[in-house]
């Protein structure tokens, strides 16, 4: 029987995917492999939205070839779909199946073909040979066994029914399972938007939602088989259901969660600020309270410059004031909230004025952590001919960089200390070999906080923590109420546990490890 492996790049959408791929290949009669090296189907799920996300996937393509050359590796994601034949030219691709036609990954890589396609040779939507690509001077190097499955995103409106694998659903409170403990349910794909600097809309297309009625059978799905927290995501997440008929709004439907599931905690990944509507902040203020919160305190609303100027010139759909009001209101709906936003770096053009007024903007800014990263020039994107008519130096990129991170490294410890005394309610994760060692657990609060916790506790258990006070690595605390640890190294007798949270910089590496590259 085959046993597969799938790794994901990116974001939390595209985890989700991978999530869907491993569904597809159970319900084919596939196992999840224990590692990359015991699996007989790799698929390799991609990223493009930076050049260093394809570079990160060639290096990890080439390392499953090496460590698995007997393996079937399958490409799939972002990075397939845009240049397919750069990566079919990589050694040991046996075939690259770009997004318009994700949903038969699982076919491909068990049956080396799809389920329902014949190949058709020199085909735009069909079963394509790499030999009949039309292909760069390196055609020469291809593999002539593997093939393509590429077409025109835009004539696809395809959206796969939302699923969990069968491995992830089962094994929840599974200390040895090495799946996510807070899994993804994709509900939307695509995007309209058109920013000057993003390759997505190539990638994935428009905006398209699952049914409400999926979306709900998926979460009803996962409370019947015991998980306590799952996080909603989309590529344009608050675009939900413009394209359904009749259209339907992001606030209702998480509305309906609340209201016919007992799904005990929702998260929501990145939502555009301006999606952040008065009825999402309403239900923030409703279910965002309590010893548990049912949803879960964290917003991430993307910035990418609180620069006018660079905003305008990136094509966003609003200015640095409505942001700040809009995120005035979050806090205002949810003061305790951890407050996230994703803020791009030298960006064409961008002057030490514009960088200053960046700056200044998001010290104003009640934002308790930033993803930062520098502008990367896509291919056949305006910011492409942008860069090369006004590139940003090296140097200049990262000394604004430094600057931002320090700033946001002191807003992020006054936001932490702001919780000495209080309690927070968390989640066990799946804990990592070397924690586990320790006789030790990670754990996340609701409003993003990781712990790791004195004892070795089953993943997927509520706790509640108190914190007592700051430490150079972040914050301690004592565990106040908990579920029966999962093994007798824990003890059962005391409810008071020693707990750490990490600081920003290792929070960011712990969810990397937790989420199983997340």
């Amino acid at each position: 029987m085959a046993e597969y492996y799938v790794e994901n790049f990116g974001c939390r959408a595209s985890q989700a995917d991978g999530d869907a791929i491993a569904a597809t290949l159970e319900g084919l009669g596939a196992l999840p492999s224990d590692g990359l090296t015991q699996a007989s189907v790799v698929v390799v799920n991609t990223c493009s939205v930076t050049a260093e996300a394809d570079r990160g996937a060639r290096a990890y393509i080439r390392l499953a070839q090496r460590a698995n050359p007997q393996a079937r590796i399958v490409v799939t994601g972002c990075y397939a779909q845009r240049a397919p034949e750069e990566v079919a030219a990589l050694p040991g691709v046996f075939a690259v199946v770009g997004n318009s036609h994700k949903d038969q990954v699982a076919s491909v890589a068990l049956n080396g073909t799809p389920l329902n396609l014949a190949p058709i040779s020199n085909s735009a939507s069909g079963f394509v040979p790499l030999a009949d690509l039309q292909a760069p001077t390196q055609a020469s190097n291809f593999q002539t066994s593997a093939f393509c499955q590429i077409s025109d995103i835009f004539a696809h409106t395809d959206f796969q029914m939302p699923s969990f694998p069968a491995s992830v659903l089962h094994r929840l409170g599974d200390a040895n399972a090495a799946h996510r403990t807070r899994p993804s349910l994709k509900i939307q794909d695509g995007c309209g938007n058109r920013c000057t600097f993003c390759i997505i809309p190539s990638t994935r297309g428009n905006s398209r939602s699952q049914s409400r009625e999926n979306v709900l059978a998926a979460v009803q799905e996962f409370v019947e088989a015991g998980g306590k927290e799952l996080v909603i995501s989309g590529i344009n997440l608050g675009r939900w259901g413009r394209d359904l008929t009749p259209q339907g709004r992001l606030e209702d439907l998480l509305a309906e969660i609340f209201e016919t599931t007992p799904l005990p905690r929702l998260r929501i990944s990145s939502i555009e600020p301006m999606d952040w509507t008065d009825g999402i902040l309403a239900l923030l203020r409703r279910w965002g309270t309590g010893e548990h919160p049912r949803f879960a305190r964290h917003v991430h609303l993307p910035l990418q410059s609180g620069s006018d100027g660079v905003l305008r010139r990136m094509h966003r759909r609003y200015r640095p004031w409505h942001y700040a009001e809009r995120l005035a209101a979050v806090r205002a709906a949810s003061p305790d909230a951890t407050l996230g936003a994703d803020v791009m770096v030298g960006f064409p053009g961008e002057t030490d004025a514009e960088f200053q007024e960046c700056h200044n903007f998001i010290a104003a800014q009640p934002l308790t952590y930033l993803h930062l990263f520098p502008f990367s020039a896509r291919p056949g994107t305006p910011g492409w001919e942008m860069h090369r008519q006004s590139p940003v130096g090296g140097v200049a990129v990262r000394e604004r960089m430094a600057a931002l991170r320090t700033l946001i490294d002191r807003k992020n410890l006054a936001f932490r200390s702001s919780f000495i005394g209080r309690e927070l309610s968390a989640l066990t994760l799946v804990s990592d070999t070397a924690t586990t060692a320790r006789q030790r657990s990670i754990a996340m609060t609701d409003n993003f906080l990781p712990v790791e916790i004195d004892g070795v506790w089953a993943p997927n258990a509520l706790l509640t923590a108190q914190i007592t006070a700051v430490a150079t690595q972040g914050l301690q605390a004592i565990i106040v109420t908990a579920r029966k640890p999962a093994t007798s190294g824990a003890s059962t007798s005391s409810l008071e546990t020693t707990a750490k949270c990490y600081t920003h910089e290792a929070r960011r590496s712990l969810a990397h490890l937790e989420a199983a590259h997340r």
